[in-house]
């Protein structure tokens, strides 16, 4: 019997990676090791009892006591806090879905790869902040990394059975989110609400917001140079509206290979789950004749300034992705919060690039776990500290 571990089990990757194992059978199908979760521990508890999982792990040393009631009398160990989630890590699952949101995912998914696991990679921010560290972790200890991003599943599959030697470039696509078609002098006032509804996809908060100000596309673009071994100049972001094209590899004969599909993440978790094999999935089926044309169009640098950070940080390379992601979620979590507005995230995060650069802080050559976690820590300090003097009064 396969055995199968989900972090971050109760945000939106994670229940449709649970959709999916339920739908491929259930706790008779799959044994699994571990599920976990944040605040929302009654959720956590329903999946774990559901999977017959051996331990519930919420992220919250506070929210302990309300799981562990939650699972009384069914036999299933409950934890909390940082370092259960990394022992969590260390069962031995076959499988593990890394679905948590931010670098909080980095540890656990770290751990798993150094026993050999298959990483299910839908955590965009463990490339960004540790790519190099991440890739030969896993060379090292005989683990794979399949993405579960729409884009990088994408991708992979373009590329099976393909000479990388014969790719010219590869193209990203993102739907530009909920201000895509908005006047550039209406992006000031912009709210959190208005923020965190998207066009296309059913996601998480956080990532729709991301999705907004592009910095979700920022983060793909160097991940997609860190998991493919790919020159930044080679990679490219196109808007499309629709959302159908995720991905684009042209070579160098000048032919290229595209995948479709609707905008649902159960293929790529569905991809990741079952391959190498293809299974059948619940996802719509798209009628080209009905979708009638697609369109793209090139990304406007003034409204997406994300995706120029993104790439002088492949360029400069150090800590500057782990300074850039955490400059970031900084930036985020204040604009939620009403600290600072939509487009103050931007020059939030530049920034602190910019002081850490001159600080000479961002380093270069070979990374440490510990190095890298040393350098989130202090992005988040200096990001905290931009923060408070751009906020509103």
């Amino acid at each position: 019997m396969r055995s199968v571990t989900v972090f971050g089990a109760t945000g939106s990757i994670g229940e449709s990676t649970f959709d999916l194992l339920m739908r491929q059978g259930g706790r008779a199908a799959y044994r699994t090791r571990a599920l976990t979760g944040g605040r929302n521990v009654a959720r956590l508890a329903e999946q774990a009892r559901a999977l017959q999982a051996e331990i519930a792990v919420t992220a919250y040393d506070e929210c302990l006591s309300d799981l562990r009631e939650a699972l009384a009398g069914s036999g299933i160990e409950a934890a909390a806090g940082a370092e259960a989630l990394a022992e969590a890590a260390d069962r031995p699952a076959d499988w593990v879905m890394s679905g948590i949101v931010g670098a909080a995912a980095l540890v656990p998914g770290f751990r798993a790869l150094q026993r050999g696991a298959t990483l299910a990679l839908a955590n965009k921010e463990s490339l960004v902040t540790a790519g190099p560290l991440i890739m030969q972790t896993a060379r090292d200890n005989g683990a794979r990394i399949l993405p579960v991003d729409s884009e990088h599943s994408a991708i992979f599959q373009a590329l099976l059975s393909e000479d990388m030697q014969a790719v010219e470039r590869i193209i990203i696509t993102a739907s530009g989110g909920a201000f895509r078609d908005w006047p550039m002098d209406r992006l000031a006032e912009a709210t959190v609400a208005e923020a965190s509804t998207h066009p296309n996809w059913a996601m998480g908060q956080r990532i729709t917001i991301d999705s907004a100000s592009m910095f979700n596309k920022a983060l793909e673009l160097i991940e997609t140079h860190e998991f493919f071994g790919i020159a930044p100049e080679k990679i490219e972001v196109l808007v499309h509206p629709e959302s159908l094209v995720h991905a684009l590899v042209g070579f160098r004969d000048g032919g290229m290979i595209g995948h479709l599909g609707a905008p649902d993440m159960r293929h790529a978790i569905g991809y990741a789950l079952n391959w190498p094999d293809r299974a059948h999935l619940p996802v719509d089926r798209l009628d080209l004749a009905a979708v009638g044309s697609l369109t793209f169009r090139a990304p406007d640098p003034a409204r997406y300034p994300a995706l120029r950070l993104a790439r002088e940080v492949m360029e400069t390379g150090g800590l500057a992705g782990a300074a850039f992601n955490a400059a970031k979620e900084v930036a985020l979590d204040a604009f939620i919060s009403g600290r600072i507005g939509f487009l103050d995230m931007a020059g939030v995060v530049e920034t602190v690039l910019d002081r850490m650069v001159g600080q000479g802080a961002l380093g270069k050559g070979a990374l440490s776990l510990d190095m890298i976690l040393e350098g989130d820590r202090e992005a988040r300090r200096v990001a905290r500290a931009v923060v408070e003097k751009t906020g509103r009064t």
